[in-house]
């Protein structure tokens, strides 16, 4: 009896996931027929209203930084190339995108130019997003386990051979997939990005609205959100400046 009310709940449950999903296909598809015919401010409003409902994707957020950006809200525009890039970081379309946004940007923050061995290891990290470097990390398993699996199991001494120089190179690829995913995921908890999408927004000394003004930045800049204080949020720029901002003028990756 139990069993047959789990299983009939259980069906219940992924009937309704497939309904919501295909709900979900179909306003995106009418998004992208409100974008071709360049009705962008209906477009926004159809993809957006897929995002609220808890989904996302490399494609839909590509597709509203395009129709933001044609509407002129660059700020809105390079947040969600950048959430475009946070899951498919070597999207080509998705990268250019992004660099001709932020040509554009009314700020320019100049910083010390990286180490060679710093810029290889962020390329490195941002080879695959997290979820990439999960699979990585699974895959180099599972063949460590199978070179293990065929030593044992075979007397070929050729064969011996290559399973140990295999499971020696999945162990030290395994290691590197496992520090790059827990850089990551260190990063992910511990370290917030925001955009600013407020055309011009100034950044004060406190939280607070008296507070002498620190300077002041404009849409599309990203920056690094460090605290959080009532409606007030703390923010790093690139050059080391901070201040504190109202967190209406930014929107977190």
């Amino acid at each position: 009896m139990y069993r047959k009310i789990l299983f009939s709940v259980l069906v219940v449950f992924i009937c309704a996931a497939c309904v919501l999903a295909q709900s979900a296909e179909a306003m995106f598809q009418r998004g992208n027929e409100f974008y071709h015919a360049k009705n962008y401010n209906k477009a926004i409003e159809v993809y957006e209203s897929i995002v609220e409902q808890g989904y996302e994707g490399t494609e839909l957020f590509y597709n509203l930084g395009n129709s933001y950006y044609r509407i002129g809200k660059l700020g809105f525009a390079i947040l969600y190339y950048e959430k475009a890039a946070k899951l498919s970081p070597s999207d080509e379309d998705v990268q250019h995108n992004l660099a001709l946004v932020n040509i554009q940007t009314a700020d320019k923050i100049e910083t010390l130019p990286k180490f060679f061995i710093f810029q290889w290891w962020e390329s490195l990290l941002a080879l695959f997003p997290i979820s990439g470097w999960s699979i990585t990390a699974y895959i180099f398993y599972i063949i460590l386990l199978i070179s293990v699996v065929v030593y044992f199991f075979t007397r070929v001494p050729a064969i011996q051979r290559f399973s140990v120089y295999s499971a020696a190179s999945a162990v030290l690829l395994l290691a590197v997939s496992i520090i790059i995913l827990t850089v990551n995921l260190n990063r992910e908890n511990n370290i917030k990005r925001g955009i600013i999408v407020e055309q011009t927004a100034t950044v004060k000394l406190s939280p607070d609205s008296k507070s002498n003004d620190a300077f002041v930045i404009h849409e599309g800049l990203k920056v690094s959100v460090e605290d959080r204080v009532s409606n007030w949020v703390k923010i790093r720029l690139e050059d080391g400046k901070i201040g504190w901002l109202m967190q209406d003028n930014l929107r977190i990756i």
